[in-house]
């Protein structure tokens, strides 16, 4: 495939791109992260659950993200809606958990105010002592959201990309057969994950395979030679890889593979592989043949990075089904242990005194290609640091230089 990468077999006949990689001082400048939240995690497409985390009317999910506060909830009529997590009254969180039911209404926990599925304003506690509120206007404020295959997406600004389906539009005949619309959470909810580094630092060690033989022992014994990363193109990526011949050296590994039911509606080949969909800018999507799981980043701040993930189950699941799940799972949490290592060594680099940059290799194009998409909405990653307080005017300035060329 033009433009893919092999993880030992090099697909594509020159690196393109700069290979130096982001300055050190991107890691670390607080201007910088602030931009960032508001430039990509504010403005873009945000994951927050499959609808099928609410089966029933007036189960919801809530999250944060970059000071933001969602609110998914299943209406009365069957639909879902995303509203700000935040009273009208004073600002508080409607819904205190991140998982939960209504039984009738959202009644806020903090004076008592109720809202109905829909998000307008059911009635105000005390209402005497206040105006007459129109319950519309006065309604919980509602958040841009779009459903993808049955996932449901937020964007808290609006933001350069279009519908989640344009985006992922050139996934669409490979994906069909995976039916991720029927998909059901597998019963252990949204895991939450602390990551002591800041969040390009996940990007930078996701976004290449050239680390895997080493330092990831299941995933080489599961592919072998066999996967390969695509570059970021209009804002996704893909990798993909059939599994290796033979049973396997590792206990899962081994097991996995020989337990692995057919999945009546996928085709011989992805029977036996798993494919990862990217979505810029942190979002990654791991689609197997007997589950698919998700997991996305948000800085708190230089050296803190929350993730969050999950995981889906096929709609009907037998009792080998379901061990080729766990045994999948089991890989995958060995993998997710190996490289938050990784990525903390990553960060404690940008603070070296001997740390001058990096050189990529032509296995790590999908870093280049990730690091391409952040130049272009930061070319003040192309200078030195600017000096304090200056960055965002200065990012402004080359940004509006571009356009004018």
């Amino acid at each position: 495939m033009e433009g893919a990468t092999s993880r030992g077999i090099l697909m594509t006949s020159q690196f393109v791109g700069d290979r130096k990689g982001l300055p050190a001082w991107s890691f670390f400048n607080q201007e910088m992260l602030e931009e960032e939240k508001e430039q990509l995690f504010r403005r873009h497409w945000q994951l927050v659950c499959h609808v099928n985390d609410l089966p029933e009317v007036g189960d919801y999910i809530a999250c944060d993200f970059v000071g933001e506060r969602a609110l998914v909830v299943r209406g009365s009529d069957g639909e879902v809606r995303a509203f700000h997590n935040l009273c009208r009254h004073r600002g508080s969180r409607v819904v205190a958990d991140n998982k939960g039911h209504c039984r009738s209404a959202i009644i806020c926990p903090f004076h008592g105010w109720a809202y109905n599925f829909d998000g307008s304003l059911r009635g105000a506690a005390r209402p005497e002592t206040l105006p007459d509120l129109d319950s519309e206007q006065w309604g919980l404020k509602p958040i841009e959201f779009d459903i993808w295959h049955g996932f449901v997406f937020v964007r808290f600004k609006p933001g350069p990309q279009p519908s989640v389906s344009q985006v992922m539009a050139r996934f669409e005949a490979e994906i069909a057969p995976y039916k991720l619309e029927d998909l059901q959470p597998d019963g252990n909810g949204i895991a939450i994950t602390d990551i002591k580094a800041n969040w390009k630092c996940v990007r930078d060690v996701d976004n290449e395979g050239y680390h895997v033989p080493l330092a990831h022992p299941g995933l080489q014994d599961l592919f072998g030679p066999n996967y390969y990363d695509e570059d970021f193109k209009d804002g996704a990526s893909r990798s993909y890889s059939q599994f290796r011949p033979g049973d396997g050296r590792l206990w899962s590994v081994r097991n996995y593979k020989k337990i692995l039911p057919k999945i009546q509606h996928l085709d011989e080949d992805r029977n036996r592989a798993w494919l990862y969909l990217g979505m810029f800018p942190n979002l990654v999507f791991g689609i197997y043949p007997d589950s698919v799981n998700i997991y996305h980043e948000f800085p708190v701040e230089n050296g803190k990075t929350i993730q969050r993930s999950a995981v889906y189950k096929r709609p009907v699941e037998d009792r080998q089904l379901r061990l080729a799940r766990y045994l999948s799972g089991r890989i995958d949490r060995t993998t997710g242990r190996e490289d938050e290592q990784l990525i903390e060594w990553c960060w404690e680099a940008a603070f070296s005194s001997g740390f001058d940059g990096v050189i990529l290799s032509d296995l790590e194009s999908g870093v280049r290609s990730y690091h391409d998409i952040l130049r272009g909405f930061f070319p003040v990653l192309n200078e030195t640091e600017p000096e304090k307080g200056a960055l965002a005017d200065r990012n402004a300035v080359l940004l509006n230089s571009v356009v004018t060329q």
